[in-house]
């Protein structure tokens, strides 16, 4: 199963003309391995992933089975669609690789009923057979997988490992989830409110902000589990959260960011806009 308690999820490079830059992303990827970094998200978090067409996926999925990276790192990959039968091809294309495991969405917009959300789930699990987290981020699909149906699903679908929950969750809620699941790695969805959430039985990250200051989010992460604090470097941990955050769509500030460290991530595909 998966090790890393925290990951990075990180995006997606593209060339000025929008065209998937695979060397650029591993790059990023590399860097971040460099630093100290175990795990990373590849094609998820960053909300690009619904940009990428299937066979830019797959390419992805390749270009990151051929790479030394998968050696050395816990490599996640990010797995949703509107269409089930294109999730199920990218789950069996990861299915025959050495990546670690998979983060599954669910499909945008068209707000499928619980039970047909579990039958996706079902089919893309059974494809990949590798340890999966699902995704549930209501605000950006429009469709909120219920602790019932998530119960459901941990009880009886082999390989589901953990939930990332971006919803609104109550604590009751993550109480009966947890004590039905016991097994169940909760992660939150980037820094914010993450003291929140841990203390609400969170024990996982998927970062954000980790992209410019990978240890920094680290340390800050563990030193938050073990409700210890160092006055000094919290504060420049949230003055680095707010400069993610606060400036318009997170992943155009962290490309903004690494442009200006000279690390290549390209732009942001329209219409989220270029540099200027």
């Amino acid at each position: 199963m998966l090790k890393e308690a925290y990951h990075i999820a990180v995006p997606t490079a593209f060339k000025n003309n929008e065209e998937l830059d695979i060397e650029s992303t591993l790059k990023h990827i590399n860097r971040l391995s460099d630093q100290g970094v175990h795990s990373v998200l590849v094609c998820g978090s960053t909300g690009e992933q619904h940009s990428l067409t299937l066979d830019e996926k797959l390419l992805l999925v390749d270009a990151l089975n051929e790479h030394p990276l998968l050696q050395q790192m816990e490599i996640l990959f990010g797995v949703s669609s509107v269409r089930q039968r294109d999730a199920v091809r990218l789950a069996k294309a990861i299915k025959e690789t050495s990546i670690s495991g998979m983060m599954l969405g669910f499909p945008p917009y068209i707000r499928p009923s619980q039970e047909e959300a579990a039958i996706y789930v079902e089919e893309v699990v059974k494809a990949a057979q590798k340890p999966t987290i699902l995704y549930n981020n209501p605000l950006r699909t429009g469709f909120d997988l219920e602790v019932d149906t998530m119960v459901k699903l941990f009880n009886t679908t082999e390989c589901i490992f953990g939930l990332k929950e971006a919803g609104t969750k109550t604590k009751d809620e993550l109480v009966r989830l947890k004590a039905n699941c016991q097994e169940i790695k909760l992660y939150a969805g980037g820094e914010i409110d993450l003291q929140v959430k841990l203390e609400q039985g969170f024990n996982r990250l998927s970062s954000i902000a980790g992209n410019v200051a990978p240890i920094d989010m680290y340390e800050w992460f563990i030193r938050l589990l073990n409700k210890e604090s160092n006055v000094e470097k919290d504060l420049e941990v949230q003055q680095i959260i707010q400069s993610v955050y606060d400036q318009g769509s997170p992943i155009k500030t962290i490309k903004t960011h690494l442009h200006k460290q000279g690390i290549g991530s390209g732009a942001c595909r329209s219409p989220l806009g270029q540099f200027k």
